[in-house]
């Protein structure tokens, strides 16, 4: 009897000052946690998208707190609104982003961009593109397996069964880039809304000269640098076969739209042309 009792008490004096040594190295290599990265937390969408460069809020959260500086920091799905609620709780301002909206640079549809091959394979894009170039002559276009729009999480995107190319439904889009980090062949890109949510952009990719683009598909850009030299604002360069439009220079103007020999070059949410009216000739006097 003795022994089992002098056990208890030994085993109870063990656990008693076990307890107290874990307590005091516990509080000696405590990690101190701001607060404040449970309310800007709170104050954010949980869309755990990464579309803000972190892998989720909470880390999103955190570099918030730290940073001394957060004007290089946005969170896209919750927009100026959530940065602003963010920034009053930690006292510090934010610049006002621009929004971004996903385009897809690609037009090569089945009547633009005639099918060469038939795929018969994984419906994953990625796989596509490690085993071959693609079933047209374009090894730059899209493979229309939809991994993009697997990606997003915001039902933003549909695949067009018409044109076997991706659309992005605007008012669903957050910028949070899923879709672009998907697309094996970097068709995909974020840009600026633009003012009455009107873009304007080169929607090729494809790098091939002139001639063979061409004949991959009819509205391929041929670098011919027409944009180029028309566009006022030097928004345009024209590099490794293909032009591109820098959104922060563009002033929407239109001139390279129409420019364009091979109608490369989209624009979205414009109203249609005015229909051009014809002056009266007038009749000579006899």
């Amino acid at each position: 009897m003795n022994v089992v009792l002098i056990t208890i008490i030994s085993l109870g004096v063990l656990g008693s000052l076990a307890a107290i040594i874990l307590y005091f190295v516990a509080q000696k290599f405590k990690v101190f946690e701001d607060p404040r990265i449970d309310q800007v937390e709170e104050v954010l969408p949980a869309a755990n998208c990464g579309g803000c460069g972190y892998p989720g809020c909470r880390a999103f959260a955190e570099a918030m707190v730290k940073s001394d500086d957060i004007s290089d920091l946005n969170c896209p799905v919750g927009g100026a609104d959530t940065m602003s609620a963010a920034a009053a709780i930690l006292g510090k301002e934010v610049a006002a982003a621009d929004p971004m909206v996903a385009v897809v640079r690609c037009n090569g549809t089945c009547e633009n961009r005639p099918r060469i091959t038939e795929y018969d394979g994984a419906t994953s894009c990625t796989i596509a593109t490690s085993l071959y170039g693609g079933d047209t002559g374009c090894s730059n276009g899209c493979l229309g397996l939809g991994e993009c729009v697997d990606a997003c999480a915001f039902n933003a995107m549909y695949m067009d069964e018409e044109t076997g190319l991706p659309v992005i439904i605007e008012d669903n889009c957050v910028s949070c880039g899923a879709c672009v980090d998907a697309c094996p062949k970097n068709i995909i890109e974020l840009r600026k809304k633009g003012p009455k949510s009107r873009r304007i952009f080169v929607s090729c990719v494809n790098t091939d000269k002139g001639a063979a683009a061409k004949k991959a598909c009819s509205v391929a850009c041929i670098a011919c640098k027409k944009c180029q030299k028309i566009c006022p604002f030097d928004a345009i360069t024209v590099e490794n076969n293909l032009a591109y439009i820098d959104y922060n220079k563009c002033k929407l103007c239109r001139k390279c739209v129409a420019e364009c020999p091979t109608n490369a070059i989209h624009m979205i949410n414009f109203p249609p042309p005015k229909p051009k009216v014809e002056k009266p000739v007038a009749e000579s006097a006899e």
